[in-house]
């Protein structure tokens, strides 16, 4: 059952009268500086403008930054990043090779673009700065890897899920580096790797035509030192050894510590 006319809320016909909000007086300033602002970028007299926002009671900032000196404009020009700076917004420098003999291929491999890419700038900075000539990096054939194995055992062998796995390759070439150079810049990027990058370098090493006869004078400067070396081990036949023991034992000092009643001191 409705109520009467005169029990009804008074603010039940308020809610079919639309009321419109007041205007803000800080969207009215707003936008009157911003024509002020517009007017000031045209050129207009600065001093008008000011008259006519002292009236309306807005500041309007005229303090423009002071100008500089030709030579102190100059001098700030000339400013810059340092060198070592500068090479790290650029591409790695690179050494001309003068033969092209490959000495090393440093091969990488990540499941990951970024730290490929980050790794293989690194190591052609370190090159350089070795002297050593770089080819790379050169993108390899990806290797993909699938499997496909059961979800559940039984009755739900046929449900059945797929994994793949994805690996990277770049290879970085140095040519005509000696062997031990190679050496330091491969021990260097081993020592600093980078997580999720693996390595792997196959090393080239040149001998001449007589490598039989090196390897002879090789070897028989390693024997003449391994014989001092070699005669220390095993039983000496000379003699010493045993009347180096009968001193020993013979000595004041022993029989001291041993009081006198050791078996092969008895007569």
């Amino acid at each position: 059952m409705a109520a009467p006319s005169y029990l009804r809320s008074p603010f039940g016909a308020l809610k079919r009268i639309k009321i419109s909000p007041p205007t803000s007086t800080c969207q009215q300033r707003a936008g009157f500086n911003t024509v002020i602002e517009a007017l000031k970028d045209q050129e207009h007299d600065i001093e008008k403008l000011q008259e006519l926002a002292k009236e309306r009671n807005i500041k309007i900032d005229t303090d423009a930054p002071p100008a500089l000196d030709p030579e102190t404009q100059a001098q700030v020009s000339s400013l810059r990043l340092p060198r070592s700076v500068q090479a790290v917004y650029l591409r790695p420098l690179r050494r001309a090779a003068q033969h092209g003999i490959p000495v090393c291929d440093l091969q990488l491999r990540t499941y990951s673009v970024r730290n490929m890419e980050f790794f293989a700038d690194f190591a052609l900075r370190a090159a350089y700065y070795l002297n050593l000539p770089a080819k790379g990096p050169i993108p390899l054939p990806r290797i993909t890897e699938r499997w496909t194995v059961p979800r559940s055992n039984f009755v739900h062998k046929k449900s059945q899920e797929n994994f793949e796995r994805i690996t990277l390759r770049r290879l970085i070439q140095i040519q005509d580096g000696h062997p031990e150079t190679v050496r330091v810049w491969l021990g260097y990027l081993q020592k600093h790797a980078y997580y999720g990058v693996g390595m792997k370098a196959n090393v080239f090493e040149f001998e001449g035509l007589d490598v039989g006869k090196d390897m002879e004078a090789e070897t028989e400067r390693q024997r003449e030192g391994l014989e001092e070396k070699l005669s220390l081990f095993g039983r000496r036949t000379d003699g010493m050894t045993g009347e180096k023991i009968r001193e020993i034992l013979s000595s004041e000092t022993y029989q001291r510590t041993a009081h006198g009643d050791s078996p092969m001191m008895r007569k």
